[in-house]
């Protein structure tokens, strides 16, 4: 008989999941856990292991195609499980034709024929273990972040007979609010968007690449920043002279250690350094509470290119770490980005970022903020250049740091006092060292 496999949760918050790359094909037969499709969702990308034994029946998405949690991705004969006789939605562009925009929960089951869900437990591509399971009870799904979820509760709302208006089904805090003044749905005011889809027209021989997958993740993440924050850049120039001479004294001692020391985890050591004097830039804003939450934990997004595109990985509690430790965590998160086994651990949950391209790091950037943290830190190639000491033109070592920064929770003042305190620092690497940073 026909099993319904419905694309599940794969973390929290999640609402949908672009397909990647499907590991079969109609009619193929599968195995217990055999890989079946991987998913790119905006936590992480992960493989869906096959839920039961049995012939591919029917793909409901295709690559490339969005599929929300709830909907059927699959169907699989395993000649056994009984499901409720759903008709096949038809698809248009990845979604199922018919249906309203907010209807994008699963159908409803039967008293008497329960409908099998799957649940994923993953913790990213390649990374973890992705664990399904066949559940045959009844399910009401509601989209709502957890924010929501908590106000629908303090508000003694039952979020499930809240009418949805956010994007594919999703019940905000303003649903809740609406609801709770007076039993019934808040009018739907949607923003209108900040441009019309642009056409380019063909102008000669060309190719068109889809843009799906990782660089659509990049772009879109890339455009709400730049369309929520607002954003200003602070450069100042580096003196690094003092910490090439300290990093070759400890180059042999790392290598005893096994670790390859570079520049990266010095200048982690002296961010988190500033990011304690200047906690307003290890932030970020909860829009829907209207609420600054300033964090007291430091975890230092490492944002780099990877064979897919730019990548931030995260070095968590870099406060307790030291410089050989930071090496060691930087080296096997950059390994594991590059192999594709980087986790959803590995990926998520960044307070502050830095960019670097190493030697191709050139003189000035002005990086984009990695949403919803306050700045982000761009770091540039040193390389010798003339510079006045003491009267006197003399080769140093010099390098730039740019700072991007969220003008709406942190001023100015604070990113140049930041940088400054960096810039201390990393000119005088003793005194790091002094304040046990």
């Amino acid at each position: 008989m026909a099993f319904n496999f419905y694309m599940p949760d794969i973390g929290e918050g999640v609402v949908e999941g672009e397909i990647v790359a499907w590991k079969v094909k109609e009619g193929d037969r599968v195995t217990l856990d055999q890989p079946l499709v991987e998913v790119m969702t905006d936590k992480a990308t992960v493989e869906l292991p096959s839920p039961r034994a049995g012939t591919i029946v029917k793909i409901h998405y295709k690559d490339g195609q969005i599929c929300p949690v709830g909907q059927i991705l699959v169907v699989i004969d395993d000649a056994s499980a009984a499901v409720s006789a759903a008709p096949e939605p038809a698809v248009h562009d990845g979604k199922p034709a018919g249906k309203p925009e907010h209807a994008r929960t699963a159908p409803a089951p039967s008293p008497t024929r329960p409908t099998a869900t799957a649940a994923v437990t993953a913790s990213g591509s390649g990374g973890g273990a992705i664990q399904v399971v066949d559940a045959t009870t009844a399910r009401a799904r509601v989209l709502a972040t957890p924010a929501t979820r908590r106000l629908a509760r303090q508000l003694g709302v039952e979020i499930g007979k809240v009418p949805p208006t956010g994007p594919h089904g999703r019940v905000t805090t303003e649903d809740v609010r609406g609801f709770r003044g007076n039993g019934s749905p808040p009018a739907i005011a949607r923003p209108a968007p900040v441009h019309a889809p642009i056409a380019i027209a063909k102008g000669g021989d060309e190719e068109r690449i889809p843009l799906r997958g990782m660089r659509k993740r990049i772009a879109e993440s890339m455009a709400r920043s730049k369309q929520t924050a607002a954003h200003f850049t602070y450069v100042e120039e580096i003196d690094m002279t003092e910490l090439v001479a300290v990093r070759e004294r400890g180059k042999s001692r790392a290598a005893e250690r096994g670790v390859k020391l570079n520049y990266l985890p010095f200048i982690v050591k002296a961010v988190v350094s500033g990011l304690k004097k200047w906690p307003q830039l290890n932030a970020s804003l909860d829009e829907q509470t209207q609420e600054i939450v300033r964090k007291k934990y430091y975890h230092v997004g490492i944002a780099a290119q990877g064979p897919n595109g730019l990548v931030v990985s995260v070095v968590r509690d870099a406060d307790k770490r030291s410089i050989f430790d930071l090496s060691r965590e930087i080296d096997r998160l950059g390994d594991a980005v590059k192999a594709g086994t980087a986790t959803r651990e590995d990926l998520t949950g960044s307070t502050f970022t830095i960019t670097s391209l190493g030697k191709l790091g050139g003189v000035l950037a002005t990086p984009i903020i990695n949403f919803p943290e306050v700045a982000i830190l761009g770091v540039h190639k040193i390389e010798e250049r003339p510079a006045v000491r003491d009267g006197q033109i003399v080769a140093r070592h010099l390098m730039n740091l740019s700072i991007s920064v969220d003008h709406r929770l942190a001023d100015g003042w604070d990113a140049a006092m930041f940088v400054q305190d960096v810039k201390a620092l990393l000119e005088d690497p003793t005194t790091m060292f002094m304040e046990m940073v």
